[in-house]
């Protein structure tokens, strides 16, 4: 699966291309503008992109009006082809949203229900009562996802409701040849369901990957062969970011070793989880972490944990936003990408991801690990990697039994020898290819 060897760089189009919040009906084609960052995602390592929302909505993107159109704010079906299209011969593979536990209010369907109510042939789309009212009055009452009532909750249940999603992923496949989706709130949908778009995902395009938006609980659940190829590793998001601010790097290897060591009840050794330090949903790293100087450190461990690194456009280059502020505020637009030395380490980290077996699949062991410091170990088919993590003040000479003299510290180009200890610099990342 080529998913399980890329990096990847999201993007919140309608934030990244600067569009209204509300749809005002405005075609304009502001989704060309990804193409004008091409090189930019190219230098910085990433290979494969996720959008969020791409489909006409009435406002954020998740809830949905039609899911056979490119929201009029970000330009035409047209222009979304040419830009998967650049995108593929730049090397760079596609994962857009696929938001099917519910619809805005403006979906045509559930417009169809407030017109016609009982005689509408779509009332049992949705979960409707009649009898009832909403918050907005309309003299019926619908399930809303999580007490939300701008986004109206779909009735998977129904035939005709599967039928015509999985009718619109075929469409994307053929329209736009797009390579995965990323399912969002994977842990509302029906395990059915997940079955039957797993089947039509297999069917539908060779290696198309399905991504799952989960929480909490056992990822093993939803991640196996009958249904997700892997999910959003939020288990150990707060642990990245919390280890570094309480000076515990405890926290982070203890999840770490629960998830993927060596031990048979370590839950998802062998699978491919999405991490990531921020996303369209949380604050940017560089406000998340009290210690500017831990920005680079985190992104030496996002790359050296198992799984899929995923990058969120502009943090590369260290942008701040609080969720406090409100989503708009982590979903801004850029006129152009910035380059700094942040941006430099996460290009090399990427290259050095991509290219080693031991980073994609290899087993994860812990050989040094302190409050302020950690290596992580990777090894697979004889490759091993280690990541050195200095996150103190003070300078830091690591003793364990490396079980080789020396190593190529893969950031510099340099040998590093293990003989006599390995000093570790403050606030420093290492990546040592033994």
């Amino acid at each position: 699966m080529w998913a399980y060897e890329s990096v990847f760089y999201q993007i919140y189009p309608l934030g990244f291309c600067g569009a209204p919040f509300e749809n005002d009906g405005v075609q304009e084609s502001r989704i060309l503008k990804v193409k004008e960052w091409i090189p930019h995602i190219q230098k910085l390592g990433a290979n494969a992109i996720y959008f969020s929302p791409v489909f006409e909505s009435d406002t954020h993107g998740y809830n949905t009006r039609d899911y056979g159109k490119i929201d009029c704010r970000l330009g035409t079906n047209e222009d979304f082809a040419e830009v998967v299209k650049a995108l593929h011969e730049a090397g760079i593979k596609v994962v857009i949203d696929g938001v099917f536990n519910h619809v805005g209010r403006g979906f045509w369907a559930f417009q169809d229900v407030l017109k016609n109510r009982e005689n509408s042939p779509y009332k049992d789309w949705f979960n409707i009562n009649f009898g009832g009212n909403s918050d907005y009055n309309d003299g019926l009452w619908y399930e809303g996802w999580e007490g939300h009532y701008d986004l109206v909750k779909l009735n998977l249940n129904n035939p005709a409701v599967v039928d015509h999603i999985l009718e619109n992923v075929t469409k994307w496949v053929r329209e736009f040849d797009i390579d995965g989706l990323r399912l969002d709130v994977a842990y509302c949908l029906s395990f059915d369901f997940l079955k039957r778009l797993r089947q039509h995902a297999n069917w539908v395009k060779e290696d198309f990957v399905l991504i799952g938006e989960l929480l909490h609980g056992d990822y093993g659940r939803w991640v196996n062969d009958e249904m997700l190829h892997s999910c959003t590793n939020y288990e150990c998001y707060k642990g990245l970011y919390s280890s570094f601010n309480s000076m515990n790097m405890f926290e982070i290897c203890h999840s770490l070793k629960n998830q993927f060591g060596p031990e048979d009840w370590c839950r998802y050794r062998g699978k491919h989880l999405l991490c990531f330090v921020d996303n369209h949903d949380v604050s940017r790293i560089a406000s998340q972490l009290t210690n500017e100087k831990h920005l680079p450190l985190i992104y030496g461990l996002l790359f050296a944990m198992p799984g899929m690194p995923c990058v969120y456009y502009g943090s590369e280059w260290g942008t701040k936003a609080s969720k406090s502020e409100g989503d708009p505020a982590l979903r801004v637009s850029f006129e152009k990408p910035e380059w700094n030395e942040l941006t430099e380490l996460i290009s090399k980290l990427a290259e050095i991801h991509k290219n080693s077996k031991a980073l994609c699949y290899g087993s994860l062991s812990v050989p040094v690990l302190t409050n302020k410091q950690c290596i992580i170990e990777r090894c697979c088919d004889g490759e091993r990697i280690m990541v050195a993590i200095n996150a103190d003040d003070q300078p830091y000479t690591a003793h364990f039994d490396a079980r080789c003299g020396r190593a190529e510290e893969l950031l510099t180009g340099t040998m590093h020898d293990f003989g006599g200890g390995s000093e570790l610099k403050p606030y420093s990342v290492e990546v040592w290819k033994l």
